[in-house]
């Protein structure tokens, strides 16, 4: 039975949202094609349809992963709202569901050069938009403030002490809610 053009393209972005989310939750090596393919509902066969190897899956992966949401028209860009959003506990707690650049940034320094490109292409559009809401798009402070929210919420999911954890959250909180 032959696959509609419209149901590979949705049996692909199941497949890129299952191994992001994979990815994120466990590390790219810890999760298999197989695993992938079954989370996003569709068969291991299928796989090379779509990508050459698991190192094209993650690399697409990551790169779908890291690619910031559209902000609504006429929103101002609030980088307070941002901050505690991202150095809440829920984002602490949900690693699948949350930046990929502090859930595989550790691990992708030692994947191959498409991993690393993809990551590196993602982490210049996060930077692209923290310039947008810091004064006059200080590319210096987009820097510091991303590299401080990462590694906040590298810091808080790592250390066993819930009580620890919620302090390193918001010391970054209020070191970075402000401009």
């Amino acid at each position: 039975m032959r696959v509609t053009r419209e149901q590979f393209q949705e049996n692909r972005r199941r497949i890129l949202e299952a191994a992001g989310r994979l990815f994120r939750e466990k590390g790219f090596s810890a999760v298999t094609v197989a695993e992938v393919m079954e989370a996003a509902g569709l068969t291991h066969g299928g796989f090379y349809g779509h990508f050459a190897s698991k190192e094209d899956l993650a690399a697409q992966a990551l790169a779908q992963a890291l690619t910031p949401a559209p902000r609504d028209p006429g929103t101002a860009p609030d980088l307070a709202g941002f901050v505690a959003a991202y150095l809440s506990a829920a984002h602490r707690d949900r690693p699948g569901a949350g930046c990929a650049l502090a859930a595989l940034g550790a691990e992708a320094a030692r994947q191959p050069a498409p991993v690393r490109r993809a990551f590196t292409e993602g982490l210049e559009a996060r930077l692209a938009r923290m310039q947008e809401v810091l004064p006059e798009g200080d590319r210096a402070a987009a820097l510091a403030a991303v590299s401080g929210l990462v590694g906040a919420l590298v810091l808080a999911r790592a250390v066993d002490d819930p009580a620890l954890s919620d302090e390193i959250l918001a010391a970054a909180r209020g070191a970075l809610s402000r401009p």
